[in-house]
């Protein structure tokens, strides 16, 4: 296998010279915020549903791809002559088609990860997650933790799935495409509002009632990591700059806890155990009363925290926005079915989500267009 040579080579460690990277999920809460911060570059972007226009979105040559049915053989073309691949794309919904989602989580980073060896692709920057990690103790742990998952999420089972492939193809080409893993805690921006509300909101539940909350029945023992997206993809662009490799953990302080949720909503925190809010949560779900499935919320009470220190120390990074922050922008953003150009990202309509509802096509059954 020859490798393309890379217009990396030479340049000075931190600096980022003009290259073609190659971005999946270009069009999502990370792709968005990384195109923000990657300026002045050839920009591939794949996703399924290309924006039309508008920044961040313009200058980007777009793919139109379903990476639950793209091989490597389709892929390999697209990643020819890149400096670098940025893997973003995953899936969250429709929550009860787990073979969908298996299809474009795990064989979708397959075929990426298979079709940048065959391409001759120097780097390639996973978007893992702390949902990658096995259950902990509600302490920051660092990269060394096990990344085993929460069986009972897919979300965190496919995440700890992509691991295992990085680690397959790391053992298996020694001198090929070199890895890097992101670990971030949960990414928020303000432009995601609306696609929360589809993913995790009912379409009966007005969005403006987040401005308005009396009380937060949830567990106090609830405390899970977060950030901005715009500090994850800056943590991404450094890992860019850099060529840098191997696990960086990512997180800003600090950490959500129920009270911290309840201040940010104004809201009175009340008690309610994790057990008695899964069973309520999972019975809603079988029902397709609400489209966030249980896991979500095995993961919230089971991942530890982040130690970011390996990306403070090796990348110069520091998250510039408080998580607490992040966290009232982004619920501000909710309450205003905030959204942006990218069709992944679109303004929720909730008229638009009941019709599909009544004519038997609920978001957390179908494949949207």
């Amino acid at each position: 296998m020859r490798f393309y040579p890379s217009r990396f080579a030479g340049a000075p460690r931190g600096h980022l010279p003009d290259v073609r990277i190659v971005i999946t999920g270009a069009s999502g809460n990370v792709g968005t915020a990384l195109l923000r911060r990657l300026t002045g570059h050839e920009i591939v972007g794949i996703c399924r549903r290309p924006p039309s226009a508008g920044p961040p979105y313009a200058g980007v040559r777009w793919v139109a791809l379903d990476l639950a049915d793209a091989g490597p053989d389709v892929l390999e073309p697209v990643l020819a002559g890149a400096d670098a691949v940025v893997h973003l794309a995953w899936g969250f919904q429709p929550s009860h088609d787990i073979g969908y989602l298996g299809r474009l989580d795990v064989d979708g980073t397959r075929s990426v990860v298979r079709a940048a060896q065959a391409a001759g692709v120097p780097h390639l920057v996973h978007m893992s997650s702390l949902g990658a990690y096995s259950a902990g103790p509600k302490e920051p742990v660092d990269e060394s933790w096990p990344t085993e998952g929460i069986e009972s999420s897919p979300y965190s089972r496919h995440k700890a799935a992509a691991e295992r492939i990085l680690d397959e193809h790391e053992r298996s080409h020694p001198g090929g495409t070199a890895v890097a893993r992101m670990r971030p805690g949960l990414m928020v921006q303000r432009g995601i509002g609306s696609a929360l509300l589809r993913y995790a909101v009912p379409p009966y539940v007005p969005a403006a009632l987040l401005r308005h909350v009396p009380l937060l029945p949830l567990d106090r023992g609830l405390v899970v990591p977060l950030m901005h997206t715009a500090d994850a993809a800056d943590a991404v662009a450094r890992v860019l700059q850099q060529r840098a490799t191997g696990p960086f953990n990512l997180a800003a302080d600090p950490p959500i806890t129920r009270d911290v949720i309840a201040g940010v909503l104004g809201a009175r925190a009340v008690h309610l155990p994790a057990r008695a809010l899964r069973g309520a949560a999972a019975a809603a779900w079988r029902l397709r009363l609400q489209p966030l499935d249980p896991g979500w919320l095995d993961l919230a009470f089971a991942v530890p925290l982040l130690d970011s220190t390996r990306a403070r120390r090796e990348l110069g990074w520091e998250p510039r926005v408080r998580a607490d922050e992040a966290l009232r922008e982004v619920l501000a953003g909710m309450a205003d079915r905030a959204a942006t150009a990218s069709p992944a990202l679109r303004r929720r309509s909730a008229r638009a989500e009941l019709a599909a509802a009544a004519r038997g096509h609920p978001i957390d059954t179908r494949r949207l267009p």
